[in-house]
């Protein structure tokens, strides 16, 4: 423990919740009782980074070790943050109150671009410099993985290495090597060269040589020493059951985000979306057993006195054995006076089956992502379901007693007519007056447009994103064409989807763009209260950047790409 840090934060700064730790479930381990110590830092804010179920899981994996420690840190408030600069107090691990800068090795799970900056502000505060050609080893290990780690180039002047794919295995691993290394009397290049040709799995930016073409697009970074993966590929774990979440999870000091017990049941998809990069990140299929599933949700609620449990996959409805799944946890859950909840659901020949299974007591809304909202669209995104799926899943559902439809599309998908964008309001109001029929009063219909980023590494990841007059004319179309049907559209922020597009697509030049934009200001980027786009305009207008080339023109088919070194097939 800092008990002089922690004594001055809970005496001077007046520490909200979130802020404290000492969370049930929460664990402290004494400096001196283990070898290495870890700092799990998510770039956001507590109630967002406690809800994220990868969080809980490796936090475990790495605790469950007895000469590891594994603590957290999440992006603190600006007002927390100002707090902080003001009295020179460090950013700090809410199980011990330590400096970041005092661990050995601090990750970071990048699960959004637009929490890029957060990560800036977390080394700064932490007392670590932000650029890893300043770090000696006196300095921690700067990992970082997730989804948005898959193209590295962006952030690749703030984190040392990027674990691509599963954690379980590869973070220990890392960690491990890590520490060992730091014991010999070398430097901190040579470590993470050493680091470097130690795992398939690991980019290390700095042994990768950027170059660019005579358009000035990044070409595939090279290695640059004899050893190191020409090709990153991603970690892999092959059995779920061998990794099971922990039992006693930490219960959020305050209300969170989803304030549930959430179990993985399927890693995997078998969808085909050429949109998704997660179907592409977290193949191949995996599956968890029923009678584990079953075991571990009755007793995470039985140990943290959670009343729901959530069934988390990327496609829950499409795992085998759903009905036998859906009567174990209920066989287990209903004497607890548990309920269960599931994301949003695939739309397929099962829809009604599925639905059937689930019932209405916590909630009483259904979730479906259909994307697009006619059925030749879908075939040319690679989503096989029909309308006939989703209206009688939807009729199922009203029979059940559910009173509420939420759905999910993209705006701007490749070759998108009015046709498409009308279909979205058609749709969502003949399940409405499906409702009407079946219930005899109307359901809330609601209909999320989200704007459609061609991201790194699926099959569409050569296209270019529609311009931003095309979104306004899509948004005012559904605007207009919404009116008087009892629908409520809600839309995606086209300005952080840009951004979203900007840096996901970017190579590793744009990391000035980002540091740039943190020291003008940009907090908390994702939060609609802080988002400054003023922000980012002046950064991406200091550094000259290629807007248009780098998110609206298309690749060429012969043209390298700046994320093309890390292969996830």
């Amino acid at each position: 423990m800092n008990p002089q840090l922690e004594q001055l934060l809970l005496t001077e700064v007046l520490l909200p919740g979130q802020y404290i730790g000492g969370e049930l479930g929460s664990i402290v381990k004494p400096k001196d009782s283990v070898k290495g110590r870890f700092c799990f830092c998510f770039p956001d804010v507590y109630t967002i980074g406690m809800s994220h179920y990868g969080l809980q899981l490796l936090y475990a994996v790495m605790n469950r070790r007895s000469d590891w420690a594994c603590e957290r840190a999440f992006t603190p408030y600006p007002d927390m943050e100002n707090a902080l600069r003001k009295r020179n107090l460090p950013l700090y691990s809410l199980e011990t109150f330590s400096p970041l800068s005092e661990f050995d090795v601090v990750g970071f799970s990048l699960q959004y671009e637009l929490c890029f900056t957060n990560v800036l502000t977390m080394l700064d505060l932490g007392g670590i410099p932000l650029h890893g050609k300043d770090r000696t080893m006196r300095d921690p290990l700067i990992i970082a993985g997730g989804p948005s780690a898959v193209n590295p180039e962006p952030m690749s002047d703030f984190i040392d290495l990027f674990i691509i794919g599963d954690g379980e295995e590869a973070l220990p691993a890392v960690c491990d090597f890590w520490l060992n290394i730091r014991q010999q009397n070398i430097d901190r290049r040579t470590a993470l060269l050493e680091t470097a040709r130690n795992f398939s799995f690991a980019a290390v930016p700095q042994f990768y040589h950027a170059d660019y073409d005579s358009s000035g697009r990044a070409k595939k970074p090279r290695p640059t020493e004899s050893g190191v993966p020409e090709i990153v590929r991603p970690a892999v774990i092959p059995d779920l059951n061998v990794f099971e979440p922990p039992v006693m999870r930490i219960v959020p000091a305050v209300e969170c985000v989803q304030d549930r017990v959430a179990v993985e049941i399927m890693r995997g998809c078998p969808g085909r979306c050429k949109f998704c990069v997660s179907t592409v990140q977290k193949k191949p299929i995996r599956i968890r057993s029923p009678e584990n599933i079953a075991r571990i949700a009755a007793e995470s609620c039985a140990v943290t006195g959670s009343k729901e449990v959530s069934l988390l996959s990327l496609s829950t409805s499409d795992y085998p054995q759903f009905e036998e799944l859906m009567e174990k946890l209920r066989e287990v859950l209903m004497p607890m006076n548990v309920s269960i909840s599931v994301p949003s659901l695939r739309v397929n020949h099962q829809l009604s089956s599925t639905v059937q299974t689930l019932t209405t007591e916590r909630t009483s809304g259904l979730t479906l992502a259909p994307e697009a909202a006619r059925d030749e669209m879908r075939r040319r995104i690679g989503k096989p379901i029909t309308n006939e799926n989703l209206l009688a899943g939807c009729e199922k559902a009203f029979q059940n007693g559910f009173n509420r439809v939420k759905m999910y599309f993209l705006c701007g998908l490749p070759e998108e007519t009015n046709d498409d964008l009308d279909g979205i309001i058609e749709l969502s109001y003949e399940i409405g007056q499906l409702a009407k029929k079946i219930r005899g009063r109307p359901a809330t219909i609601v209909a999320n447009v989200s704007n459609f980023v061609p991201k790194p590494h699926t099959p569409w990841e050569r296209l270019g994103m529609a311009s931003q007059g095309y979104f306004l004319n899509a948004h005012d179309e559904l605007k207009v064409r919404v009116k008087h049907t009892g629908v409520a559209v809600k839309y995606h922020s086209l300005e952080t989807s840009l951004l979203e597009a900007l840096i996901c697509r970017s190579d590793r030049r744009f990391g000035r763009v980002i540091e740039t934009a943190w020291r003008l200001g940009a907090r908390l980027d994702s939060w609609t209260d802080y988002f400054r786009g003023d922000c980012w305009e002046d950064a991406v207008r200091e550094c000259r950047v290629n807007v248009g080339q780098t998110i609206h023109e298309p690749v060429p088919a012969d043209a390298e790409l700046a994320w093309e070194y890390v292969r996830l097939d």
